[in-house]
């Protein structure tokens, strides 16, 4: 017989377990889980996409795959910009084991190879320890040279960097862009968004060390940017540069700038300044480098504006070329204030006025037009308006309403004073003579066709102006300098006092020269503006209508324009000076 064994002396232990706290228990665990379960089904299934993009987060990331910037080109094809593949580097400093004997032996050779200072190198190590530009856009030889060092920590993105072949000469027209490769001035912003394109993109995961694991989904191939054809010829646009810099630095002068245009066409073949900047290397560079005078600086334009006032007068059938007026003594006096030529001319003709540029003589044939017939003319053909053309800082000048004119006013404006306006528009204005008439608008781009021009003047007054240029640079002009050989020229010089505040500076002077040829029909137009002349002359005669006389003769020859005539320049020792 056996006997009950005893497993407890406790009470409590030995009492009976309710049926119902297992029962409990065992729910509790299946509902844990089954709540695991339903977690899991919809961190994998229901709610993957949410989890998938924060893991994403952490470790995917989207590449740029930058655009080939579009180039620029010169009319002929010829590159004026373009964009070449650089390297810039960049670094993970606390990936960089600084205390390696190995590493510190390289790093004098990486300093070297981005041409920076040891410690400036340690410095920007230093400043940020997860991500640092060491230098962007080195050259891609340097960067293969870089990446053979091996330092761990040290790495390389492929960007594209601009290159310039023309330099300083093209440099007022072609701008540059930032190290982003977006435009800053020029034409390199004129049509930034044009040459930028498109960039591409990939989706890639990487490692905690940057480098790439997987691709994910498509990669969106870049959009390259388009090319932009301008109306510029490169050979016109060097030779233009260099005749103006030797004349800017002969006669000791603040800066100067060219205009030259097509007369047909209205397509700017040049337009250089000096001085100038090279575009690649933009260390040092100041305002006055990068001011393109030739459409941001504005000025009275002087006696480059007396054929237009004679082209009214023409105009209006109140003159005609062999009309006479009377300049005696040198002087004229409208309403208490005094108008004086540099020599008292006596009787001239309307002809006789231009080639002698007499202030006294267009002063008296600006008295038999009205205030409204000058400014409307002035206006059709640009002055006061902002040029319509494809080019950042364009400036419009001033032409004040013709109803607030003053006598004394009107006077003043018949001869290029009291308004202002830049050396390109009245380069644009002078088409008006080269097209019988017509006026057309200036233009950066390469065009195909010509444009149509708006009638301003009559072919008879376009024919008598261009007559009258060519005796103002011809023997007894003020303009002789600007005779050239093989080919017919008509021009205006001109001179005027800087203004300063409300008045004019002591000694201080611009001198230009406006013109075309062959006169009889024009192919080219060429505007010259030198400022402050300070070599012992500043006649427009003296200083501007020599770089014409060469960059018109250079520029016909290039566009295989054939000579009308077979002279020696006309160049004389003492040339009349004209009136300011």
């Amino acid at each position: 017989m056996h006997r009950s064994v005893t497993y407890t002396s406790s009470p409590l232990l030995a009492s009976k377990t309710p049926k119902w706290r297992s029962k409990f228990i065992m729910g509790l665990m299946v509902l844990g889980f089954t709540g695991l379960g339903v977690r899991a089904a919809y961190v994998q299934v229901f709610g993957n996409e949410f989890f998938q993009r924060q893991g994403e987060v952490r470790y995917a990331r989207t590449l740029e795959l930058p655009a080939n910037r579009g180039r620029i080109l010169d009319r002929n094809g010829l590159i004026l910009a373009s964009s070449v593949p650089a390297a810039s580097i960049w670094a993970i400093p606390e990936d960089i084991e600084l205390d390696s004997a190995e590493v510190r032996a390289k790093l004098p050779q990486l300093a070297r190879l981005m041409d920076m200072p040891l410690a400036a190198i340690k410095s920007k190590l230093d400043n940020d320890k997860s991500f640092v530009w060491l230098k962007r856009q080195l050259d891609w030889e340097v960067g293969q040279q870089i990446k053979a060092l091996g330092i761990k920590g040290i790495y390389q993105t492929k960007e594209y960097k601009r290159e310039y072949p023309e330099g300083e000469s093209a440099a007022h027209i072609v701008g540059f862009t930032n190290v982003e490769d977006h435009g800053q001035e020029g034409m390199e912003l004129a049509f930034d968004k044009d040459l930028a394109g498109k960039p591409g993109s990939r989706r890639v995961i990487k490692d905690r060390f940057g480098r790439v694991v997987e691709g994910l989904g498509e990669e969106i191939p870049p959009m390259d940017g388009r090319e932009i054809q301008l109306s510029i010829d490169s050979k016109i646009q060097f030779y233009a540069y260099q005749k103006l810099r030797d004349q800017v630095i002969a006669h000791k002068a603040k800066a100067g700038t060219v205009v030259v245009m097509d007369a047909k066409t209205g397509e700017l073949l040049a337009l250089a300044n000096y001085p100038s900047y090279d575009p690649g290397n933009r260390k040092r560079l100041t305002g006055e480098q990068l001011r393109n005078r030739a459409i941001t600086d504005v000025f009275e334009p002087g006696s480059t504006m007396k054929p237009i006032t004679v082209g009214v007068a023409l105009q209006s059938g109140k003159f005609k070329p062999s009309t006479i007026v009377d300049t005696t003594p040198g002087r004229i006096n409208v309403t208490g204030s005094t108008i004086s030529d540099t020599h008292n001319y006596g009787v001239l003709t309307v002809e006789g006025v231009i080639q002698k540029s007499s202030n006294v003589g267009t002063t008296k044939i600006s008295q038999q037009l009205t205030a409204q017939e000058m400014w409307e003319t002035y206006s059709a053909l640009g002055f006061g308006q902002k040029p319509q053309i494809s080019f950042p800082g364009a400036q419009s000048g001033r032409l004040r309403p013709y109803k607030t004119w003053r006598p004394v006013e009107q006077a003043t404006m018949s001869y290029g004073y009291g308004l202002s306006a830049s050396l390109l528009q009245i380069t644009r204005a002078y088409t008006v003579f080269s097209n019988d008439g017509k006026v057309i608008p200036a233009s950066m781009l390469k065009i195909d066709r010509p444009p149509v021009g708006v009638p301003i003047f009559s072919e008879r007054t376009a024919s008598s102006v261009r007559k009258m240029l060519a005796l103002a640079a011809g023997p007894g002009g003020t303009g002789q300098r600007a005779q050239t050989v093989g080919y017919s020229v008509g021009g205006k010089s001109g001179t005027a006092r800087k203004q300063e505040g409300k008045g004019y500076a002591a000694g201080k002077y611009r001198a230009w020269f406006a013109g075309m040829a062959p006169i009889e029909s024009p192919r080219v137009i060429v505007s010259v503006m030198v400022d402050e002349p300070m070599n012992g002359t500043y006649y427009g005669g003296t200083v501007a209508a020599p770089v014409f006389s060469d960059v018109v003769q250079q520029t016909l020859r290039l566009m295989g324009v054939h000579p009308d005539m077979a002279v020696q320049p006309q160049i004389v020792a003492n040339p009349v000076e004209e009136s300011l």
